[in-house]
């Protein structure tokens, strides 16, 4: 394994950084790892509706950035004293969100710092029962980006006041705010450690996991030059980091044991016009392709269950029925 530094603490260059290690660097014989941490910022899920997910007079008052990011799942505040992380491995799970296969050296490295760590949930590792590092994943011909954001020494009133969570989140967990479900690692190291001490010792702990010593591979002028142009057509972009905002006469959202699934479209003439479906699922496959499907669909439940069952849906939402999710177009 190697590891990768971004020198960087610009959230839209991270995200392309992030991207540009996942898809373009050598995997035959190395697989890599880098820690890296942003200024102020949202970063909200590949399917997220980001409207929804931001407390936006917070965002615009503090300068907050907004950046949607490539992998599921929910959106995250990140600040100065967040580490996050970031592997691109050889697909082990042979095509599957899998967490418990990547995640393990995290786990295992803060445990060997005396951090009680232990995975928990669909994507969540807690410590005393609260989460302190969120995480998400994306396959890509035959590559995983396993990444996650560890709240170290993060402001939790920045934090609870950038986010927007949805009750349904609180009310399946038996906790009353954002802020009673979070908390950071710096008080369970048991000793005076800031943030870059944490990242050193994490880093050596990371290749300790894997029987290595730390190896650095340094990006070269032509890298970096590609990195910007990620972030030129992607992360530094508003029509990227917004999306599309959903706009449709009907509106629908359920709360799934693979996330949260909501769902937007107008009906004219009795046929759904567009359709958009949004959340914080995680899936290897692209949920506009089941939109594009589903335009011009009759509106009833058979014809919407027939284009659903089209697609294997385990690959875009996670285990679930074409029936199921039919019903979210209907009150």
């Amino acid at each position: 394994m190697l590891y990768v530094e971004s020198h960087s603490f610009d959230p839209e260059y991270n995200l392309s950084f992030e991207e540009y290690l996942f898809k373009y660097l050598p995997l035959e014989e190395e697989e890599y790892v880098t820690l890296w941490q942003n200024g102020p910022a949202v970063i909200i899920g590949k399917n997220q509706n980001a409207w929804a997910e931001i407390n936006r007079d917070y965002i615009e008052a503090n300068e907050v950035k907004v950046v949607r990011r490539i992998t599921g799942g929910g959106a995250v505040y990140h600040d100065l004293g967040n580490l996050n992380f970031s592997f691109v491995t050889k697909d082990q799970a042979k095509g599957k969100i899998d967490f418990s296969i990547y995640y393990k050296p995290i786990v295992a490295a803060l445990r060997a710092m005396g951090v009680e760590a232990e995975l928990s949930g669909r994507n969540d590792i807690t410590v005393d029962g609260k989460k302190v590092i969120g995480a998400s994943q994306s396959i890509w011909k035959g590559r995983v980006l396993s990444n996650g954001c560890i709240l170290f020494d993060v402001k939790m009133e920045s934090l609870a006041s950038a986010l927007n969570v949805r009750p349904e989140k609180l009310v399946t967990k038996g906790i009353a705010s954002v802020k009673a479900r979070v908390t950071n690692i710096k008080p369970y190291l048991g000793m005076e450690k800031d943030v870059d001490d944490f990242k050193a010792l994490l880093l050596k702990e990371i290749f300790r996991q894997f029987g290595e010593e730390p190896r650095e591979y340094k990006l070269m002028e032509k890298d970096r030059q590609e990195i910007l142009k990620i972030k030129e057509s992607r992360f530094g972009r508003k029509e990227w980091n917004w999306g599309q905002s959903p706009k449709g006469s009907f509106s629908n959202g359920a709360k799934f044991p693979f996330g949260w699934v909501e769902i937007s479209t107008n009906i004219v003439g009795g046929k759904l016009k567009d359709v958009v479906i949004l959340g914080d699922f995680f899936g290897t496959e692209d949920v506009a392709e089941i939109s594009k499907a589903l335009e011009g669909a009759d509106y009833d439940k058979k014809s919407i269950e027939a284009v659903l069952g089209d697609f294997e849906l385990v690959k875009y939402f996670g285990q679930t029925e074409a029936k199921d999710l039919a019903e979210l177009f209907f009150e």
